[in-house]
């Protein structure tokens, strides 16, 4: 399989070009979310150049399936208000855009989909899953971003990307600077 080798100068331009492209949007995330392995160095450069927080989010489809749901991001986006908060009854929606958090999820590649499908999925059948909200709040308030989008991906919804590959025509295995930085 033929390697495509990101070296450092081309990693920070790659997270510039997004960058800008999210402030070219006027669209400002509440705090950024870094996918382990591979979209926690962008996510956390993106971090420090918004100069907000960012959270680690473990998603390893590949790398033995082992995955942690992060249902409180979900909250956030959704804007969902407990009984506690403000009393009201079960039937109604539970969600106040007022209260939405912006949310930027962030990989190193949307290789397969199956990363964004997940934490999409999780998420939503973790908060209200069938309340007609979501359709509304992926997209807008949790928005995705990647150094590599595949053309050929699953996951057709990528809302920022720094560069564009199409594995069905030529499959190709990216190298990151931090895969093999001993070299």
């Amino acid at each position: 399989m033929k390697k495509l080798l990101i070296n450092n100068r081309q990693l920070k331009g790659l997270v510039t070009d997004l960058a800008r492209q999210i402030v070219a949007d006027e669209w400002k995330p509440d705090y950024i979310i870094g996918i382990s392995r591979g979209g926690l160095t962008p996510a956390i450069m993106l971090s420090h150049w918004f100069d907000i927080p960012m959270k680690p989010l473990q998603v390893s489809l590949r790398d033995g399936g082992e995955c942690v749901s992060d249902l409180s991001s979900a909250e956030d986006a959704f804007g969902y208000i407990t009984q506690l908060e403000i009393p009201v009854p079960p039937n109604l929606v539970r969600s106040d855009p007022a209260l939405r958090k912006n949310i930027l999820i962030v990989d190193d590649i949307n290789d397969s989909g199956a990363t964004f499908n997940w934490i999409k999925e999780d998420w939503r059948s973790g908060c209200l899953p069938d309340d007609p909200a979501w359709d509304q709040i992926w997209g807008y308030n949790v928005r995705t971003a990647v150094l590599v989008n595949n053309l050929g991906s699953e996951f057709s919804d990528i809302d920022y990307h720094g560069m564009e590959i199409n594995k069905n025509e030529n499959d190709q295995w990216i190298v990151f600077p931090w895969e093999d930085w001993w070299l």
